[in-house]
């Protein structure tokens, strides 16, 4: 009989490590996840109680900011210039197709009305549920609304800050507890796919905080997040939301998306990138001026060209571009940030059939440029060509060549081994992308 017993525990445990380690989306899902891959373009944004203070979204861990006095900070958050129809209108007037909030950053603070904890914008002087008021806008324009979630925090004791990287100054002395924590965490995140009406993506963040850096793949989190746990919550609450997480890693089981952190995929200019790209849609983001949350000494503002520049190299790669914004603790997005949004908008009204829909290239994006395809075309991007010849090979035959602006067309010799070479003297090289269309 013991032996009976011992076999079926042993087969219980290896169904439920089974189970564990696999995931197959459900139809909707993976509907969900084409239309992911088609929008190419979307708005990220950085906003909470630490705008007040005007030095980025990490200012309470930089500062060795206590709790006790931090929390002083939801008694100012008054941002009376929040309009959700304006921030949706500017992401829209860009050519962004969806806006991936923070509902909960490191800091603890919730940008809606959770009954899980006081920490949280209803108990502030604005007393409104920014998360709510964005959710139905984006629903009203048809613009498609995505959560940021933090893992790691900041104010709460019961997460595990002990084992963490940060948080190491903000005065916490009670022993964690992570059963609590992640009870907490599991009934936020109910609380938002049950009452903000359908959400694209839940974006998770803090997973790093965990290990002893970014740098080494193989380094292992000290503690068991019990992600499957909470991807399975998600799945089973709204099957077409499509988990992501920026741990800097290959994908784990149970994620639908892969993310990149300021760098393309592949790319490790931060350090903290290099992981190896896998078969799943994949979203890149990046900030216009350096800080993610306001900041109000960074004037490091990229140009528009540089922006196209990215967001171009983004889809030949085949990924999504996140593009963030961190507003004013008004509420206001500064003038500097619209601008260039607007003048992306004003490209993509010209150039948009070459950005959505389409897959990445036959080539990865070069410093010349980027390829993107869709259907029979082929679209060449030269972000950065001057010369009156191009010569590129190309893996399939090429019937005509056009530029996409003014449909000119262009003179193209095939020679051997597949190359081809392109007369584009009369480009303009003022344009901050020439796209040569190519029919094959």
């Amino acid at each position: 009989m013991k032996k009976i017993l011992l076999s079926i525990a042993f087969l219980v445990t290896s169904l439920l490590a089974f189970s564990q380690a696999t995931y197959t989306p459900t139809p909707e899902n993976l509907k969900a996840r084409e239309e992911f891959e088609q929008a190419r373009f979307g708005m990220f944004i950085h906003w909470g109680v630490s705008s007040i203070l005007g030095d980025g979204e990490w200012v309470m861990q930089m500062r060795n900011i206590p709790v006790k006095d931090y929390t002083k900070l939801q008694k100012i958050f008054n941002p009376i210039d929040f309009n959700a129809k304006t921030w949706v209108g500017i992401a829209k007037n860009a050519g962004m197709k969806y806006i991936t909030l923070i509902t909960r950053h490191h800091d603890g603070f919730s940008n809606f009305d959770t009954k899980q904890s006081d920490w949280n914008v209803m108990k502030t002087p604005f007393k409104r549920d920014i998360v709510k008021e964005l959710a139905d806008e984006c629903h009203l324009q048809g613009i498609k609304i995505c959560f940021y979630y933090s893992l790691l925090d900041w104010y709460r004791s019961d997460y595990p800050y002990e084992l963490g990287r940060t948080g190491k100054g903000t005065g916490r002395t009670e022993k964690s507890d992570y059963a609590s924590y992640l009870k907490f965490m599991k009934a936020q995140i109910t609380e938002l796919l049950t009452n903000y009406g359908e959400v694209s993506t839940i974006w998770f963040d803090g997973f790093w905080d965990q290990k002893d850096n970014d740098h080494d793949k193989n380094s292992k989190s000290r503690l068991d997040w019990k992600m499957d746990e909470i991807y399975t919550l998600i799945h089973k609450l709204q099957p077409r939301c499509l988990v992501g997480n920026n741990h800097h890693e290959t994908p784990l089981v149970g994620e639908d998306f892969q993310m990149f952190e300021k760098d393309l995929p592949g790319g490790n200019s931060t350090g903290f990138g290099g992981a190896e790209i896998s078969k799943l849609p994949m979203e890149t983001c990046e900030t216009i001026s350096d800080a993610w949350g306001f900041n109000i000494n960074d004037r490091k503002y990229k140009s528009t060209k540089e922006l196209v520049d990215y967001l171009v190299k983004a889809s030949g790669f085949g990924a999504n571009f996140l593009l963030n914004v961190g507003p004013m603790p008004n509420g206001e997005i500064q003038p500097e940030f619209v601008d260039r949004l607007a003048e992306m908008g004003t490209w993509l009204k010209v150039y948009g059939e070459t950005i959505y829909g389409t897959k990445g290239g036959f080539i990865r994006p070069q410093n010349w440029g980027a390829v993107t395809e869709k259907g029979n075309k082929i679209y060449l991007h030269l972000l950065k060509y001057s010369d009156d010849k191009f010569m590129l090979k190309i893996p399939q035959n090429v019937k005509s060549a056009k530029f996409f602006k003014g449909k000119n067309p262009v003179k193209f010799q095939k020679l051997d081994n597949d190359f081809y070479v392109f007369d584009v003297a009369s480009m303009d090289k003022k344009e901050m992308d020439n796209v040569i269309e190519l029919e094959r």
